[in-house]
């Protein structure tokens, strides 16, 4: 490992992880990016093609207003692969974090990894979707800036947005069909958060959380 005092003069690399292959075509890396070993396995499952290009020709990122963090274990990946062509029809760029393929896993690891990229602002939304929604969601309002609900009809994943603001939505793979799933995430998406009154409470959810990391570091 290399000492902290030498890193500063090390060459910025882009990393490229699993999360950054698209579904087909082609993905294009500056020249000298660092793939992990997961993205290139990932890429040749998909049938995608690696290309190295001048930095100036990469394709930048989608806004992170128009990129959602999508994840599921193995009790929603079936309704997560079949949802993926709605985020494109409505004009959003999906950043998936696994798993991908139907093989066992742990809720809690995918749903910070999406959780994690709303935090730091790399997308605006998330989507996550185990066997019943319930564990994802507990699992993503522990990352401070997460608001996840578990919704499980129109009305209820309008309401989490209209008076919640609520920016991870968590579905139940194995509790709803897939027409219900494709409802309820249609509407989460096209939902803007109320304001007004709604904001002040949503003020005093994300104070709780501020309270006790204040209090963790005394």
């Amino acid at each position: 490992m290399v000492p902290a005092r030498y890193s500063r003069f090390l060459p910025s690399r882009p990393i490229i992880t699993a999360s950054d292959v698209p579904h087909a075509g082609t993905l294009r890396i500056a020249i000298g990016s660092i793939v992990t070993p997961a993205a290139r396995e990932l890429a040749v499952a998909r049938g995608v093609t690696i290309k190295e290009v001048p930095a100036n020709e990469v394709t930048q990122l989608a806004p992170p207003e128009l990129t959602v963090a999508l994840g599921s274990d193995h009790g929603g990946f079936g309704m997560k692969r079949a949802l993926l062509p709605i985020f494109a029809e409505v004009g959003l760029t999906v950043r998936d974090v696994g798993v991908y393929e139907e093989m066992p896993a742990d809720y809690p690891d995918i749903a910070v990894a999406v959780a994690m990229l709303v935090h730091e602002g790399a997308a605006t939304r998330g989507v996550l979707i185990d066997g019943a929604g319930i564990g994802s969601a507990m699992a993503a309002n522990k990352v401070p800036g997460v608001r996840a609900a578990l919704c499980y009809d129109v009305a209820s994943a309008r309401n989490s947005r209209e008076h919640n603001d609520a920016n991870v939505l968590t579905l139940g793979g194995r509790l709803l069909t897939f027409t219900q799933a494709e409802n309820v995430l249609r509407t989460w998406l096209a939902t803007a958060f109320g304001g007004g009154r709604h904001a002040a409470r949503v003020e005093k959810i994300m104070a709780i959380e501020q309270r006790f990391r204040r209090a963790a570091t005394e």
